[in-house]
């Protein structure tokens, strides 16, 4: 049996208004890495291959999560985020839906999601580009007997779930609401297919010390 796991990027800049300045860890974020880093090289054997998005907070996230953990990692922008702050903006403009807050997120997420699948609006790609990129970096890390570490982003991570589930654009962004910085999801890869085994574990903040670094966003 072959496995992917993906892993969500430590917490980034949460108080930012764009992406460019979202795009850099938190002190919690990469302390938050760096845990996990420890645990996966204490729990997990060697992975065969490592891929890593190109955004900085990615590049930071497998920087502090340290070496041992499989080959020198390589970088793939099909493992990138969907744009959010401009897909966010575009059903500002269309809709007069404003920026959420955090506590409005959970209403904001379905209402992009849905209009983006319709073509409604649009970021920096459309949806159906968004899937494809996601999907193909899917389909080539599933290889029955291969381990490949992934660490990317918690919108790429609903993506490769909807495709694995079938669900659609109101469940994935029910979906992405859930996920923790620095989470693990797993992918089973055998001879009859590729299935969800994992989602959203944070072993590595499970110490009731650690409590504080649960962190979404």
């Amino acid at each position: 049996m072959g496995e992917i796991i993906l892993i969500r990027h430590g917490q980034a800049n949460s108080a930012a208004q764009d992406e460019e300045s979202y795009d850099r860890l938190s002190a919690l974020g990469a302390e938050q890495a760096a845990w996990l880093g420890d645990w996966l090289r204490e729990t997990e054997p060697r992975f065969d291959a490592v891929l890593t998005g190109s955004l900085r907070r990615h590049r930071e996230t497998l920087s502090a999560m340290g070496d041992g953990l499989g080959p020198q990692a390589a970088i793939d922008d099909r493992l990138n985020e969907m744009d959010y702050f401009n897909l966010g903006r575009a059903l500002q403009e269309t809709r007069g839906v404003p920026m959420p807050g955090p506590e409005e997120f959970a209403a904001h997420a379905p209402q992009v999601m849905e209009a983006w699948h319709r073509a409604e609006i649009m970021g920096n790609e459309t949806f159906s580009e968004f899937e494809l990129r996601v999907t193909d970096v899917l389909h080539e890390a599933a290889t029955p007997g291969r381990r490949v570490l992934c660490v990317t982003s918690g919108g790429v991570i609903g993506m490769m779930v909807r495709s694995l589930l079938g669900l659609d654009p109101r469940r994935l962004a029910h979906l992405l609401l859930p996920i923790l910085n620095s989470s693990i999801h797993r992918v089973h890869v055998t001879d009859h297919g590729t299935f969800l085994a994992g989602f959203n574990a944070t072993p590595h903040l499970d110490p009731p010390d650690r409590a504080h670094a649960r962190t979404h966003f």
